[in-house]
């Protein structure tokens, strides 16, 4: 690489955002491109988590690109190996090495309001673009919680999207920190392996039965001979998760039938009804994301798991303490509590035509133009944005429209021409950002009862989108150009201004 390298578009990542956003620019011919990653492979979040049982909880027809369809997905429920495997695929079927850099973390980015560019540091060399996609994602910078005595524990500690495979599991005594997407697949995994497996749970989740099998060489051949099958087991897939919407958005109240059928599923393996009302949830069905697993419940009832209804509050050398004053001797502390989602750390690395941080900017919450562009911060886009997120289908629908709006957004600055760069309106942002709030008043994600990490400190839900995929399609078909200030570069405005 050259000391410094000017590139049209700047794409931060190599997760589904990233990889989508490089076969949309090549797609509107667009070659004049880098994507910067920080790892030394593909895959973001489906790199980072291999954790013990991981798989995505999308049935994977519909966890795919619309443009790079599947027919060979071997589980309706796909693992991590074979997502990842298909996003290297993806790579290389649309010939995307060339345009990565691995190896290059971004350590800052800052807008050079003079030459109307974005400055860029990595950690492998300095780069300027024009136009920068930032499509690191919400689930990619772990969050482990400040524990009192946590850096004096003698055992192994690591979080699930860390997981030291070097480390082995089978007969040590472990205590799993967390109850999300994460913990309930780790839990049945290591169980069995684990001499004990002490659950910290400070609320308990919703789950539901996984209704997962493997597809079958005749369905597969199907697929291959007959592409629209697979588009046509999409479209279902897709068409059954739009019908719920509603019930999540307008009338939370729809969810009380689902509720009965997750206690059933409870019902089925735990038996001890102290156990199972420690199990229940005392907020509404779909307030937080509701989890499939068909061996969680089983894995807790087992005489080798202990579980603590409440936080990890100290750790005093081997010994582990709940906030309800247990404690359990444990080998190793394994977390499962999430990630940097409503203060993404690279917010702090950005920094704005005022001098400002995007971090700075959004103290008092993330808000952006249609999910992709905040005010102050010219020619910077992010795909899955604040208020972009989904509770209950899949995160890829959701960055396809997002493409489209970038695509547009690639197509405005060529008809206006010259140094150009697109600013979102604060007006505009501002008035995206109330729509979006008022709406979420009567979701179940507000209205639930629980306290999740959709919602920021503020108490603000800016991550979920309170409505269809279909919804946002439509609002992210094109760009608004009244929406967002014309800048050019200060020579162009005097030789404007002399006409």
């Amino acid at each position: 690489m050259t000391e410094h390298e000017h590139v049209r578009v700047a794409v931060i990542g190599s997760g589904f955002g990233g990889l989508g956003a490089a076969v949309r620019l090549r797609r509107e011919g667009v070659t004049d491109f880098v994507v910067l990653e920080r790892a030394d492979s593909v895959g973001g979040t489906w790199r980072d988590n291999s954790y013990p049982g991981c798989a995505c909880d999308v049935p994977s027809h519909l966890y795919s690109f619309s443009f790079a369809p599947n027919p060979d997905w071997p589980r309706t429920f796909s693992g991590q190996e074979h997502i990842r495997g298909y996003l290297e695929h993806v790579t290389d079927v649309f010939r995307l090495r060339p345009h990565i850099r691995f190896n290059s973390e971004v350590k800052m980015m800052t807008w050079d309001a003079e030459r109307l560019r974005w400055d860029i540091e990595t950690s492998s060399g300095s780069y300027s673009a024009d136009l920068v996609v930032s499509a690191t994602g919400p689930l990619s910078d772990p969050k482990i919680p400040d524990i009192e005595g946590l850096d004096s524990f003698p055992g192994k500690v690591f979080h699930s999207a860390r997981w030291d495979h070097d480390y082995d599991l089978r007969g040590k005594r472990v205590a799993m920190v967390g109850t999300g997407a994460s913990a309930i697949q780790i839990v049945p995994s290591i169980q069995p392996e684990v001499e004990r497996l002490t659950l910290f749970q400070r609320t308990p989740p919703w789950v539901m039965p996984r209704v997962d099998r493997a597809i079958s060489g005749a369905e597969r051949a199907l697929h291959r001979a007959l592409p629209f099958t697979t588009q046509a087991r999409r479209g279902l897939l897709w068409g059954l998760r739009e019908l719920q919407v509603q019930a999540f958005t307008k009338r939370p109240n729809e969810l009380g039938m689902v509720e009965q059928l997750a206690k059933r599923n409870m019902a089925r393996s735990i038996k001890d009804p102290a156990l199972r009302a420690e199990l229940t949830p005392d907020y509404r069905i779909g307030c937080k994301r509701i989890l499939l697993s068909s061996a969680y419940y089983p894995a807790l009832a087992q005489p080798n798991v202990d579980v603590v209804t409440s936080g990890l509050s100290e750790v005093r050398g081997s010994t582990v303490v709940g906030a309800d004053g247990s404690t359990a001797e444990v080998d190793a502390i394994v977390f499962g509590t999430g990630f940097h989602v409503t203060d993404m750390p690279i917010a702090d690395r950005v920094v704005g035509a005022d001098g400002r941080t995007l971090a700075e900017a959004w103290q008092g919450g993330m808000q952006a133009l249609r999910g992709a562009s905040a005010a102050g911060f010219p020619n910077w886009m992010t795909i899955i944005g604040p208020n972009t997120g989904l509770g209950n289908s899949s995160m890829i629908l959701m960055i396809e429209s997002q493409l489209n709006y970038m695509a547009d957004y690639v197509r405005q600055l060529d008809v206006l021409g010259g140094r150009v760069a697109l600013d979102a309106r604060p007006a505009a942002v501002d008035a995206w950002n109330r729509r979006v709030q008022e709406r979420m008043k009567r979701t179940v994600w507000n209205t639930g009862g629980c306290t999740s990490w959709y919602l920021d400190a503020n108490g603000r839900n800016t991550t979920i989108w309170p409505g269809t995929t279909t919804e946002f399609r439509t609002a992210t078909r094109r760009v608004h150009l009244a929406e967002y200030e014309v800048v050019r570069t200060p020579a162009e405005k005097k030789a404007e201004a002399a006409v």
